[in-house]
C-alpha cells in the first residue's frame, strides 16, 4: 500500500499546533492541518506490511492500509467511502482518539509510525468540504421501533446504524443537546461542537428522532420505553466519578472535573450553565488531581480561564520517556505523554498522594501531600504543601450511575459495577434491553464506544429481523 519505497524516502511529518500564547486566548481548535500534498506524502509511507498490525490497534477495524493507498493515489472520495464503512464518525476520532493504531504501526519500531490519525482526519474533513457526506436513507422501512438511551459516541453510532437498517430510531438525551462527552466533556479547543452538530443534522435527515432534556428513569420509566419500543439500547456512559475521601473534601472549591468542564463547554456554545455554582479558575491557584486525559482537559480549560498557576498531581510513578519496543509493540505502551495542554504552562508531579485539604472560612486553601514509592508507601520526610484555591478531581470514573434507569430496569450489574452484557450480542439480563459503550465496558475511548454502538446495533437488527446486513 502507498509507495513501495515511501517509508525509506519520506520522513514522518505530523500536524503542528498554533503557538501556545495564541491558542490560550480562545477555545477554538488550534491544530494546523497538513496540505493535501503533505497528507498524500505521509500516506505514501504506508509500507505494505505482510501483517498490518495497525488493524489490531484499531477498535473499529479501520482498513488503514487501503485508504492510505487511496489517498496516495489521490482517490479521496473512495478513501472517504472506505473510511466510513468501518467508522461512523472519523472526524471525531481523527481529533480526539489517542491513535493506538499508530502505536501498532510497524514503523513505530523506529519511532516513525505513519501519521494515521492525521490522514484519517484529513479524509473526513475533505469529505465534508466536498459534500460527499450525505444522509444515507434506508431502502425500506421495517416497521420496528428502537429507543437509544444516551447520545454519546456509542448511542450515536448505534442509532445511525439502526436507522440505516430501516428501523424507526428515537434517541433520549438528558441534556439539552446531543453528543454526550463529545459535547460536554471534551473541550472545544480539541473538538469544536459544530463538528458534532453537522453529524446530528445528518442523522436527523436519516430519520433519527432526538428527545432532549429527557432523563430516562426520571421523566420516563424504563417500563414505558419497553412497552413502546421493540428494543432498547442503554448507552448512557460511565458517569460515576472516583472520589477522594480525605479530610477537607467538603470544603468549597473542591470539585469533580465533570462538574467543571461541562460548564465551560456550555458557555462557549452559549447554552445556559444552569442554576448551579459557577466553577471558574480565573485568578486562582488550581490543582488537578489525576494524570489522564480528563486532567489534561482541566489544565487547558483552567489556563484559558486565566488561572494563576496549574499543578497536576499523579499518584503513579513517572512513566519512562520511551517504551521498550521489544516488550510492548504492537500493544499500547506505558510511557510519558505530554499533551498540548501540558505544554501551555502546567507543572506535573508524579508519585504524590494527597492526604488532606485545608481551608479558611470553608474555602480550600492548601493541599497537604506526601510522596510515595513504587509500592504506594509514604516516603518519610517527603511531606509538602501546595497552594490551592480550586481543586479538580480527575481520577476517572468507576461505573455508570445506578440511580434511576439502571435500578428501574433490573439489569444485572457485573463485578466492576457496569451493566452485564457480553461483546458478542450485547444483550443484558433483561429482555429487549441491550447495552453498549462505557456503560457496558467501563471508562474507555471514543473509538471503543463507536465500535460497541455499531456492534450492538447489528445484534438488535438481527434479533428484530432474523437477519442483518449491518457489518460487525
Amino acid at each position: 500500500m502507498g509507495k513501495v519505497t515511501g517509508f525509506l524516502e519520506i520522513d514522518r511529518q505530523d500536524r503542528k499546533y498554533r503557538p501556545a500564547h495564541d491558542r490560550v486566548r480562545n477555545y477554538k481548535e488550534f491544530v494546523i492541518p497538513l496540505s493535501e500534498q503533505g497528507t498524500r506524502d505521509q500516506a505514501a509511507r504506508c509500507m505494505n506490511c505482510g501483517i498490518p498490525y495497525c488493524h489490531t490497534g484499531c477498535p473499529v477495524n479501520n482498513q488503514i492500509p487501503d485508504w492510505n493507498d487511496l489517498v496516495y493515489h489521490g482517490n479521496w472520495e473512495e478513501a472517504a467511502r472506505n473510511l466510513h464503512s468501518t467508522n461512523n464518525f472519523p472526524e471525531f476520532t481523527g481529533r480526539v482518539c489517542p491513535a493506538p493504531c499508530e502505536a501498532s504501526c510497524t514503523l513505530n519500531l523506529t519511532d516513525s509510525p505513519v501519521t494515521i490519525k492525521t490522514i484519517e482526519c484529513t479524509i473526513a474533513d475533505k469529505a465534508w468540504d466536498e459534500g460527499w457526506v450525505r444522509p444515507e436513507l434506508p431502502k425500506r422501512k421495517t416497521g420496528r421501533k428502537v429507543a437509544v438511551i444516551g447520545s454519546g459516541p456509542a448511542g450515536l453510532a448505534g442509532a445511525q446504524q439502526l436507522a440505516r437498517a430501516g428501523h424507526e430510531v428515537h434517541v433520549f438525551e438528558k441534556n439539552a443537546k446531543a453528543g454526550g462527552l463529545l459535547r460536554y466533556g471534551i473541550p472545544d479547543f480539541k473538538l469544536e461542537k459544530t463538528v458534532v452538530d453537522r453529524r446530528v443534522q445528518q442523522m436527523e435527515a436519516e430519520g433519527v428522532v432526538f428527545h432532549y432534556n429527557v432523563n430516562v428513569g426520571v421523566e420516563i420509566s424504563v417500563e414505558d420505553l419497553k412497552a413502546q419500543y421493540d428494543a432498547v439500547m442503554f448507552a448512557g456512559g460511565s458517569e460515576k466519578p472516583r472520589d477522594l475521601a480525605i479530610p477537607g473534601r467538603d470544603l468549597a472549591g473542591v470539585h469533580f472535573a465533570m462538574d467543571f468542564l461541562p460548564q465551560q463547554n456550555r458557555r462557549v456554545s452559549e447554552e445556559p450553565v444552569g442554576n448551579v455554582e459557577q466553577i471558574l479558575a480565573g485568578g486562582k491557584h488550581v490543582v488537578v488531581i489525576g494524570g489522564g486525559d480528563t486532567g489534561s482537559d482541566c489544565i487547558g480549560t483552567s489556563i484559558r480561564q486565566g488561572a494563576l498557576s496549574v499543578t497536576q498531581l499523579e499518584i503513579m510513578p513517572k512513566p519512562p520517556e520511551k517504551e521498550n519496543k521489544l516488550l510492548s509493540w504492537p500493544n499500547w505502551p506505558m510511557k510519558l505523554r505530554t499533551s498540548s495542554s501540558h505544554e501551555e504552562g502546567a507543572e506535573r508531579q508524579f508519585s504524590v498522594l494527597t492526604e488532606r485539604f485545608e481551608g479558611e472560612n470553608g474555602q480550600v486553601k492548601t493541599l497537604h501531600c506526601v510522596e510515595v514509592d513504587a509500592k504506594m508507601q509514604k516516603v518519610p520526610g517527603s511531606e509538602f504543601v501546595l497552594k490551592a484555591d480550586l481543586v479538580l478531581l480527575a481520577m476517572g470514573f468507576v461505573h455508570p450511575v445506578r440511580e434511576g434507569m439502571l435500578e428501574q430496569s433490573g439489569v444485572i450489574i457485573d463485578g466492576r459495577g457496569n451493566v452485564q452484557a457480553n461483546d458478542e450480542d450485547y444483550r443484558t439480563s433483561v429482555d429487549k434491553i441491550w447495552a453498549a459503550g462505557d456503560m457496558r465496558r467501563g471508562q474507555s475511548l471514543v473509538v471503543w464506544a463507536i465500535r460497541e454502538g455499531r456492534q450492538a446495533a447489528r445484534s438488535i437488527d438481527l434479533a428484530l429481523m432474523g437477519r442483518t446486513d449491518l457489518p460487525r
